[in-house]
C-alpha cells in the first residue's frame, strides 16, 4: 500500500507541474545561451570579412621580411584544440550519467589541452618577427588569435567553475545546463579556431 501511495505521488499533476516547469527553464536558458553564441559569431564574421578584404586588396600583404607564417606548431595546436571537442564531449555525457569521476577526469584533460593550445600560441607569438603595429596584416593576425585566445580563456574559466561545482554534494542532480552550455561554447571556439587557421596559416 506505502509503495502504491509512493508511486500515486509522483505522478501527481504538481510533480509533473514541477518537472516540467525545471526542464522549460533550463530550454530558455539554452536558448538564451545559443542566440549570445550567435552574436560572438556576427563579431567574428565581421573580423573574417575585413581579413579577406584587406588580404584581397592590399598591395604589400606581409611585412617588411616577412614571407610567411610556419605551419607546422600552429597544425599541432590545431589538431589538440580539435581533438578537445571530443573529449568535453565525453565529459558532458559522463555527468549526464551521473558519474562524477569520469565527468571531473575528461575535464581536467580538457583543460589541459586547452592550456596547451594557449601556450603554444603564446610560444609562437614570442617567435614572430612583426608586431601588433606591423601593418594592416601585423594588426589582423594579432586581433584574430588574439580574441580567439581570450575565448579559449573563457572556455577554460567556465571548464574551472563547473568543475569545482562537481564537488558540491547533489549540484548535478536535476541539471545540467552549466555543463551544456560550456561544452557548446567549447565546441564554438574550436569551429572558430579552423576557420582562422584556414584564413591565416593555409590561406597565404
Amino acid at each position: 500500500m506505502d509503495g502504491y501511495i509512493i508511486s500515486e505521488d509522483l505522478q501527481s499533476p504538481q510533480h509533473q507541474t514541477d518537472g516540467e516547469h525545471s526542464h522549460d527553464e533550463e530550454a530558455n536558458k539554452m536558448f538564451g545561451f545559443i542566440v549570445f553564441l550567435l552574436s560572438e559569431s556576427v563579431i567574428f564574421l565581421s573580423f573574417f570579412a575585413g581579413y579577406i578584404v584587406y588580404k584581397t586588396t592590399t598591395v604589400n600583404w606581409l611585412p617588411p621580411g616577412v614571407s610567411g607564417l610556419e605551419v607546422k606548431d600552429p597544425a599541432i595546436n590545431t589538431v589538440v584544440l580539435v581533438a578537445s571537442s571530443f573529449v568535453i564531449y565525453l565529459a558532458e555525457r559522463a555527468v549526464q550519467k551521473h558519474n562524477l569521476n569520469e565527468f571531473r577526469f575528461f575535464l581536467l584533460l580538457t583543460i589541459g589541452m586547452g592550456s596547451y593550445f594557449l601556450f603554444g600560441q603564446a610560444v609562437e607569438w614570442n617567435s614572430l618577427e612583426f608586431g601588433f603595429t606591423s601593418g594592416v596584416y601585423g594588426g589582423m593576425f594579432y586581433l584574430l588569435t588574439g580574441f580567439h585566445g581570450l575565448h579559449v580563456f573563457t572556455g577554460i574559466l567556465l571548464q574551472g567553475i563547473v568543475l569545482i561545482r562537481s564537488f558540491m554534494p547533489g549540484n548535478y542532480d536535476t541539471g545540467h545546463f552549466g555543463v551544456n552550455a560550456t561544452s557548446l561554447f567549447w565546441h564554438f571556439v574550436d569551429v572558430i579556431w579552423i576557420i582562422l587557421f584556414i584564413l591565416i596559416y593555409i590561406w597565404q
